[in-house]
């Protein structure tokens, strides 16, 4: 693998966590939305950290097909499984959430399973 290769497998675990740490916080603003209520979603691309959540998801997107391009699937995900690790990290710092001893354990089982 050179460096390229572990740069876009990295910037994949970044984009993604950042991308879902974003979403999370902007749909909080929004409010609950349930099947009925989807037209809900339609003005919440219009909020800020909803549209730069999506931005980074799509980032997300880019580097998980140019890694597919070059690596096995069943490499590619295990190798995002820190991704887990950094969305705790800040959700915890960024989000205020309380990330308990019982989720720590859990997210360093999955992340130590993969």
């Amino acid at each position: 693998m050179t460096l390229r290769r572990y740069l876009i497998l990295g910037g994949m675990v970044v984009f993604g966590a950042v991308g879902d740490v974003c979403l999370s916080r902007g749909m909080k603003g929004i409010g609950a939305v349930s099947v009925s209520s989807l037209y809900q979603l339609v003005p919440a691309v219009f909020n800020p950290w909803v549209s730069v959540g999506i931005l980074f998801l799509l980032g997300f997107f880019i580097s998980y097909a140019t890694a597919l391009s070059f690596a096995d699937l069943t490499y590619v995900i295990p190798a995002t499984s820190f991704g887990y690790v950094l969305i705790a990290l800040m959700s915890q710092f960024l989000l205020d959430e309380n990330v308990t001893v019982m989720r720590w354990i859990g997210i360093l089982l999955v992340s130590g399973g993969v």
